[in-house]
């Protein structure tokens, strides 16, 4: 099988459209339901990632400083997204997969040749409809002749109307400075414009903070096309990252993830020697509202 611009799925009750040759990054999750149009589950952005949802490897969010410094060893890493003054995501999203097997509900994809800075590594992504639910299983193995700190994580698009409303709960939120670095760490309880413990609606004003302590389960409420989407992540992916620049906005950003911002220069990562692997996955599941 080979590279193509979109490659489509559908059960029925769903379709999902990926795009092998943009980094595997999903185009389209559409709700299917008689007598109407398809409804978006999730929505391609209209900012410097233009898709549905992306993968995040070999980690999540910015590095800060130019590097890191790992085991004594200082790696540095270019800037990979115009604009951005740092390294952003990755370099998974942007380069092209290869479709390696395919059925009319699930298909399984690789990046071969993943290599930003230090980093080199292999990594596989499944895709899977199941009764109108979003599977996706992440896996990235470390191929460079070193140990190295990986993350990983999936950044979807969701639509945003006025009614929408979130629940997910966390312990701790990571405060931001205008480089969109973290400066502190507070409780939760020390913001509760912030409390999504009980389904709210999303923040009027900039929110683009990471959340800890995230127990993987979350629910997206849509009353506008009546369906509530439920997340399910792996316990890998222990923090979220919310995104949404403001009330006016017509989406906003959940992305489970498996460490904070710029968490090269704290904790979080995850070491891997040579020929080891880490694994992460994500479940999206839509029902009437």
């Amino acid at each position: 099988m080979t590279n193509s611009d979109a490659v489509e799925l559908a059960d029925g009750r769903a379709s999902l459209v990926v795009s092998p040759r943009q980094g595997a990054a999903i185009l389209r999750y559409d709700a299917l339901r008689p007598g109407r149009v398809p409804t978006p589950v999730i929505k391609p952005s209209t900012g410097l990632l233009k898709f549905g949802s992306q993968l995040l490897i070999p980690w999540s969010n910015r590095i800060s400083g130019g590097g890191f410094e790992f085991e004594g060893r200082y790696h540095a890493i270019e800037p990979n997204v115009e604009g951005e003054p740092f390294p952003l995501h990755g370099d998974g999203f942007q380069r092209p997969w290869r479709l390696t097997r395919r059925t009319g509900t699930e298909m399984e994809l690789v990046l071969e040749n993943g290599a930003i800075g230090p980093y080199r590594y292999h990594a596989s992504v499944r895709y899977a409809l199941e009764d109108g639910a979003l599977a996706a299983a992440l896996t990235v193995e470390n191929r460079a002749a070193m140990c190295l700190p990986y993350g990983l994580g999936f950044h979807p698009w969701f639509p945003r109307s006025p009614h929408t409303s979130l629940q997910a709960s966390a312990t701790r939120i990571w405060l931001e400075d205008e480089r969109h670095l973290p400066t502190a760490v507070v409780p939760l309880a020390s913001r509760p414009d912030w409390d999504f413990s009980q389904a709210v609606p999303l923040p009027d004003t900039w929110v683009n903070n990471a959340f800890e302590g995230w127990d993987g389960r979350a629910s997206i409420a849509q009353p506008d096309d009546a369906i509530i989407v439920t997340v399910e992540a792996s316990s890998t992916l222990n923090v979220f990252v919310l995104y949404s620049p403001a009330r006016d906005a017509d989406f906003f950003c959940f992305e489970p993830v498996s460490h904070v911002v710029d968490a090269h220069h704290g904790s979080g990562l995850i070491a891997l020697e040579q020929g080891r692997s880490t694994s992460a996955h994500l479940r999206l599941r839509w029902d009437e509202l």
